[in-house]
Formats: C-alpha cells, structure tokens, sequence
C-alpha cells in the first residue's frame, strides 16, 4: 500500500513484475541497495521458518518478524507469556507467518492488529483467535480486498524474488473472523505477562499500541516510526492522531523501547515527545513541506509525515 523507504518515495525503479514471479534477475530497486539496515546488525537473529521473513529476539520472549524484501517493511511481533502468545500483526501475506510463529511457540497464540491496513492483516485469515477494535473501519477490512494487495507488488516494490509458489496475479488480503472485540484499556494475560492496549486512532480509526508495563515496552503499530509516517488516507484523523501521540509521549518517561510496526524494529522512547512536538509545529504553520506527488512530507530528523494537504 504505502512506500516508507527515507531513500525514496515517490519515484521508483521500473521492474517486470513476470520476470520476479519466474526468478529472473531484475533490476534492483534503490531502497534495496541500502539493505540491511545498519540497526538490525545490534539485534539477536534467530532462525526462520520462512525465508520471507527475518526474525530477531528484540527484548526477552519478544520477537520481531521483519520482511525485508518489500518497500514496506513491515514488522510484526510475536509476544509471549508463560501460558499464551500475542502476535501483533500478520503481515502483507506475501510469506506464511502462521509456519513462523509456530516453529518459535507452542502456546495458543491470539491474534491483534496495530489497525486493519492491508500491510498488517494479510496473514490473518490463517489464525483461529482475532481480537479486533470495535469500530466500522475494523469490520469493513475483516472482509479483505485486492487492490491495496495488488499495490504492493508495483514495480519497485520486491527486493529479490517472491517466494516459490506465491501467485502475483489472485495476490490478495483474504477475509477474516474476528473473534473478541476489544477497546481502549482492555488487558491480555499471557501469564506472568499482561499487555494493555492502548487505542490511538489518526492512522486509523482502529489503530492502537501494544502497552508491556513491567518491562517498558510500548508497540506503536504506525503512529510512529523511523521514517515517513503515512498520515495522507481518507481514514486519517488529525486531531486524533496528535491526542494519540500525546498519549504516548505521557509514557515516555516510564518506557525502555519501542517497538515500531516498520524499517526499525526498536527506538528510543525519548522520541515521542519531540513528534508530538513536531507534529503541533506542522498544524500550526511553523514548517515548510516539500511536495510529493499530490501530498507533502514534512521532514524532521529520524522522521517525516506525509500528509494530503499543506498545514
């Protein structure tokens, strides 16, 4: 769906889509010359079940499951208790994340989205527990679709070769039941382990954080991460999402990591102050942006928002 590559983000390397589908060497996208990221070389790698993914254990009984080989870069976690898992996003669906979460856990694993954008739910269909914010937005995505899907594929968009067997032209986000609703404040005990979520809508209107309390971890989905943060959809709220940000810069000061849902798995809590501080700069008419396509992007050191109309 979207392209948070700081390298580039509107213009990009033309690419034959066939020619990826039968392994054939292609040109190589610019934000793919600049992989791996130099943050993933601090990080314990583990293996993986799927060579689609990449996995690192990113605090104790928290993995990161990083796809590396789209211009999206999505990062989901796999969260686990004593007697249950969590697994915070499945993906663009491109690999099988179901193959990688159950070669690193036995326990039961429920199923929650950081918010319902194609990037993140695309593995979905795969898991029997799902517990989805109650909102219109939330059950509309539950019944899948395939243009956002198709969009990921674009020329530019695959660093190497899509998996054996995976079907460009069917590529799409499949349905799925959502099983428990869960809002603001509602709690998962994982044994010896409870995880709080908080919901941070402006994104969208499902967006939520992942909030650890006893280990100061909070998983910020995509109201933040090192790069572009994609603000520009019709779905986007900016009054919520600035409340959102300030709701989570209130925990900087009892927090050890974040764990973003892109390009960078881990981040100093010590940022959230200053995107709430920028993003009030930006509404307020204090910054110039740069145009992008038929949005603007207003740039800041270790991040930007891209935003569908000049504050």
């Amino acid at each position: 769906m979207y392209f948070r590559s700081l390298v580039l983000l509107f213009v990009l390397t033309s690419i034959s889509l066939a020619q990826q589908g039968q392994g054939v060497p292609t040109a190589v996208p610019d934000w793919c010359k600049n992989q791996p990221r130099p943050e993933y070389a601090k990080l314990k790698r583990v293996p993986s079940a799927d060579p689609w993914f990449e996995v690192y254990e990113v605090a104790p009984k928290t993995y990161a499951i990083y796809e590396p080989h789209q211009a999206e870069e999505a990062i989901s976690y796999l969260i686990l208790g004593n007697t249950h898992a969590l697994l915070f996003d499945t993906g663009l669906g491109i690999g099988n994340i179901k193959r990688v979460v159950e070669k690193i856990t036995i326990l039961p694993i429920t199923v929650v989205n950081s918010h319902t954008h194609n990037d993140h739910v695309g593995d979905n269909w795969e898991f029997s527990d799902i517990a989805g914010m109650d909102t219109a937005f939330t059950r509309n995505s539950a019944k899948g679709s395939t243009a956002d899907a198709q969009a990921e594929l674009e020329a530019g968009n695959i660093c190497g070769e899509l998996p054996s067997g995976f079907n460009a032209k069917t590529y799409a986000t499949k349905p799925w039941k959502i099983t428990q609703w869960i809002h603001d404040g509602s709690k998962f005990d994982l044994g010896e382990r409870t995880i709080e979520v908080i919901a941070t809508p402006g994104h969208t209107p499902d967006a939520l954080a992942l909030l650890d309390r006893a280990n100061g971890l909070l998983f910020t989905g995509d109201s933040y991460y090192q790069g572009p943060i994609y603000i520009y959809r019709p779905e986007t709220d900016y009054d919520a999402y600035e409340h959102s940000i300030q709701r989570m810069a209130e925990l900087a000061p009892s927090l050890k990591l974040l764990l973003p849902a892109h390009n960078v798995p881990v981040g100093d809590p010590n940022v959230l102050p200053r995107v709430l501080a920028a993003f009030r700069d930006v509404r307020a008419g204090k910054r110039q942006p740069t145009a992008n396509g038929p949005n603007y992007i207003y740039q800041f050191e270790g991040f930007s928002f891209l935003v569908s109309k000049k504050f």
